[in-house]
């Protein structure tokens, strides 16, 4: 009974983290060295994913591109979770040129996405990102120096707050973590505020874009007040060290 709550316990888990990854650990139960199975298993279902998910009306970005749009992480990538509808995939590639355009050598990093397949399906911790029509941006950084390519304050690429004024009272359920212990742990870069409110501006300003969520106090900030740039509200995750936008 024990072994067939752990079994479960880890096909939950997996499945709820990147789809796929219960399906393999299924898979791998059936064999003695399911240890060396399932590792197997899951990256030749993590390849197929790229070829089914059309099926489903999703394509996958590209984790090994290296021009004006990038996958921040490979964990993305490795976690089923870089897929877009064909829509949204041409929406990013184009203002990744556009930021290019306006400031050369600029990298638009994707964080989550979702997953290959299934309408509905959540992608967890968020509240949405549930059918390939919405995806997250890291935020643009510099230092003393000057833009950095390519760089985010937190390895990957969430929960490195900008502190601002908000309206929002502690309340219970939320996803409104603030983290403040680990706040310290991450790299001392600031904002790039330039390319934060052109990327702001061209997602905005793009027809195909119905919404873009960023915490107030950035919107203030940045100038960059527009009907579609929006508060996500005090249930959901902050959004003031990623923009969310959907089509």
């Amino acid at each position: 009974m024990l072994r067939l709550i752990e079994n479960f316990c880890a096909v939950l888990f997996l499945t709820i983290l990147t789809q796929i990854g219960g399906i393999a650990w299924l898979i791998a139960l059936f064999f003695r060295q399911k240890v060396f199975v399932f590792p197997l298993t899951y990256t030749a279902l993590t390849a197929a994913a790229v070829w089914i998910a059309p099926s489903f009306g999703r394509v996958a970005l590209n984790c090994f591109e290296n021009g004006p749009l990038q996958v921040q992480s490979w964990m993305y990538c490795a976690l089923n979770r870089n897929y877009v509808t064909p829509e949204l995939r041409e929406v990013l590639i184009d203002t990744a040129k556009e930021m290019d355009r306006q400031y050369p050598g600029t990298e638009t990093l994707v964080l989550d996405a979702s997953f290959p397949f299934l309408d509905g399906f959540p992608l967890l911790p968020h509240l949405s990102h549930d059918d390939g029509e919405k995806a997250d941006l890291a935020f643009f950084y510099r230092d003393e120096t000057g833009y950095l390519p390519g760089a985010t304050r937190s390895p990957i690429g969430y929960f490195a707050f900008e502190p601002g004024p908000t309206d929002c009272t502690p309340r219970w359920p939320t996803l409104r973590w603030d983290f403040d212990a680990i706040q310290p742990l991450w790299r001392d870069y600031e904002l790039d505020e330039a390319r934060m409110a052109a990327v702001m501006r061209i997602l905005a300003t793009d027809a195909r874009v119905g919404k873009t969520f960023i915490e107030p106090h950035l919107v203030q900030s940045l100038r960059i007040a527009h009907p579609r740039i929006r508060f996500q509200g005090c249930r959901a995750a902050r959004h003031d060290d990623h923009i969310h936008f959907q089509l």
